[in-house]
């Protein structure tokens, strides 16, 4: 029977937390980047214009029916190499955190462009109407009435598929960056006490993780009863 021994956490903590810091990093830019872009590709498949619309649809289909791991290892491998060849960065250069967060936000983009386009179509009708009749263009109206409802509505589930990236940054492994949980199972291995160290992570991702839901829980009830 196995017997826990935790004492290797105590030392460890200072390296698990620059993990840790690198997750949350991949996650803010991750969620910043994609819904600003999953807005605009949102915008593009509801225009009237036709090749916009397509290419929006086929980006979003196209990345949402290719498992997340591929996109980062795809990154991983391609993105130095672009960087290489198009800016003349130094050959060898470590690009694993922006390739990491490249390949996060334009995966997530897909996603956050459906909770979006959901978002903008659940806004009455009447109210683009009565921006037209107030004197406002397309992109007025779209800017300063129909979106800004949408995105009070969207919040809960913005800030849940947040959560979900969160917990699939743990998925860099493939890059061999030291994220946190990469950084759990280093400390783990070399000291001989996976188990320990991995049921440690996840108790830190079920701790986060738990008290996001209940914040959002929270701000969504709000909501129902404003």
């Amino acid at each position: 029977m196995h017997e826990f021994d935790w004492s290797s956490i105590p030392n460890a903590l200072p390296f698990l937390w620059e993990g840790m810091k690198i997750s949350l990093k991949i996650t803010v830019s991750a969620v910043i980047f994609g819904i600003v872009w999953g807005t605009l590709l949102a915008l593009m498949r509801l225009s009237p214009v036709k090749p916009l619309s397509w290419f929006a649809a086929g980006y979003v289909n196209l990345f949402r029916a290719i498992p997340l791991v591929m996109v980062l290892l795809w990154f991983f491998l391609i993105v130095p190499h672009l960087l290489e060849s198009l800016f003349g960065f130094p050959r060898g250069s470590d690009m694993r955190l922006s390739s990491a967060i490249a390949g996060f936000a334009l995966f997530e983009a897909a996603y956050y462009s459906e909770i979006i386009r959901a978002g903008i179509q659940s806004v009455p009708k009447g109210q683009m109407g009565a921006a037209s009749a107030l004197g406002m263009t397309y992109g007025q109206a779209m800017r300063l009435v129909v979106l800004p409802q949408a995105f009070r509505n969207m919040v809960p589930l913005l800030l849940t598929q947040g959560i979900i990236l969160f917990q699939d940054t743990s998925l860099v492994y493939v890059s061999a960056l030291a994220d946190f949980f990469g950084a759990a199972y280093k400390v783990g291995d070399r000291d001989g006490r996976l188990v320990e160290l991995l049921l440690f992570a996840g108790a830190v991702y079920f701790v986060i993780c738990f008290t996001a839901s209940r914040i959002v829980r929270y701000y969504q009830n709000k909501l129902k009863t404003a």
